[in-house]
């Protein structure tokens, strides 16, 4: 990679650059490596840094079952998988004190977003024949629909009976839903009012999604818990605001609520999580200019023209987060800007908080100390106001 080849001509070795990083890191009052860090970077400085690593265990079993969009929680091998991960994962690290929790997963897919328009309750009714997942979905649609022509009447599927839709190739959606939160909220309200099918198709996929958020957070909880009960559980890195129930269902089992958003204001996606009753993490946020020579053509959030702008948007998100209590960290994503060319998925933008060749963005650094140094003050004064 273009970083690593400039920081071992620069530093010579890897300690060298990392302590040089971990110090870096504490004079701009940072004090946590977020996910996916080098985490010897932690030790390698004069101050120690905490480290919060993720143990993907709904992913790697989704990888495992590579017909799944998201992991199928129904599949009794899936409570196997997370037991024997979350046990190689955490249950070495379960004494170690540098360490404030592990995350579950990373911006699993749990309704529609800018990946696609599918539902969970649809991904579950197309996985192949009688999958435990494909067996559940229908299961709850029975348990609720006193016979098959009531379930037609709002899916218009190709099946005629409950048997032959545990059979057929492709469930197509009769309708499509918006994301969650904000306006969005209020047309998706405004169109189930209108029509009724739409609505009972809408309550069918909030019904299903419930029960696979709360038996996902029950499992992996309980399997993380279960190998290393001295650490927090810090959620599973939404990667969007999710529906209403998946939010309950992650505050009935996770410690921290952690969530990545990519808008100029997080307030109004902390203030959805926050009604987990929760403590919340904000594990990825960033800005990107268009003065730092990179396409920025791949990549999530913002664009702004000037390093400039890009410090003070992170001053006004980062001072308006810390005024909601629920708030207890922020994640910045990430150290060094990727490559013009792009990393291994196509991403090309200026997230650095320094340059390709390890040179510091001072604008948007000396603003990171001045308003890290800050946060304990501004955060105690907001939950004293409250």
């Amino acid at each position: 990679m273009p970083y690593a080849d400039a920081c071992r001509a620069k530093y010579g070795s890897q300690h060298i650059w990392r302590s040089a990083a971990a110090n870096r890191l504490a004079s701009w009052k940072f004090n946590t490596l977020g996910c996916w860090s080098d985490e010897l970077v932690a030790t390698a400085g004069f101050s120690l840094l905490a480290t919060a690593p993720t143990n993907e265990l709904g992913a790697s079993f989704k990888r495992h079952r590579r017909d799944q969009i998201f992991p199928d929680v129904f599949d009794p091998a899936f409570s196997a998988h997370i037991r024997e991960d979350a046990d190689h994962h955490c249950a070495r690290r379960r004494n170690e004190p540098g360490m404030i929790g592990a995350f579950i997963d990373n911006e699993l897919y749990w309704s529609p977003d800018w990946r696609g328009a599918d539902e969970l309750l649809t991904l579950f009714l197309n996985l192949p024949a009688y999958r435990p997942g494909r067996v559940a979905a229908i299961a709850r649609l029975q348990q609720h629909y006193r016979d098959f022509s009531q379930f037609n009447a709002v899916w218009h599927t190709l099946a005629r009976s409950w048997e032959e839709l545990g059979r057929i190739a492709h469930v197509e959606p009769p309708y499509f839903r918006l994301p969650p939160g904000g306006l969005n909220d209020a047309l998706e309200t405004t169109a189930n009012l209108a029509n009724p099918a739409r609505a009972a198709f809408a309550a069918d996929c909030d019904a299903f999604l419930a029960i696979v958020a709360e038996r996902y957070f029950d499992l992996c909880v309980a399997a993380i818990k279960a190998a290393d009960p001295n650490h927090l559980v810090i959620g599973s890195r939404f990667g969007y605001q999710v529906q209403s129930s998946v939010i309950a269902a992650a505050g009935r089992y996770l410690d921290v609520v952690s969530f990545n958003c990519y808008e100029f204001d997080a307030v109004p996606v902390i203030d959805a999580y926050a009604a987990s009753g929760k403590p919340c993490l904000i594990s990825e946020f960033s800005f990107r200019a268009d003065d730092s020579g990179l396409p920025n053509s791949s990549g999530a959030g913002p664009r702004v023209a000037s390093q400039i702008e890009r410090a003070r948007c992170f001053e006004r998100y980062v001072s308006a987060a810390l005024q909601k209590p629920a708030v207890v960290g922020y994640h910045w994503f990430e150290h060094a800007d990727q490559p013009a060319e792009g990393r291994f998925d196509g991403e090309n933008s200026n997230f650095g908080t320094v340059t390709i060749e390890d040179n510091t963005y001072h604008e948007l650094t000396e603003t990171m100390t001045r308003v890290n140094a800050a946060a304990e003050q501004i955060h105690a004064k907001a939950a004293r106001d409250d």
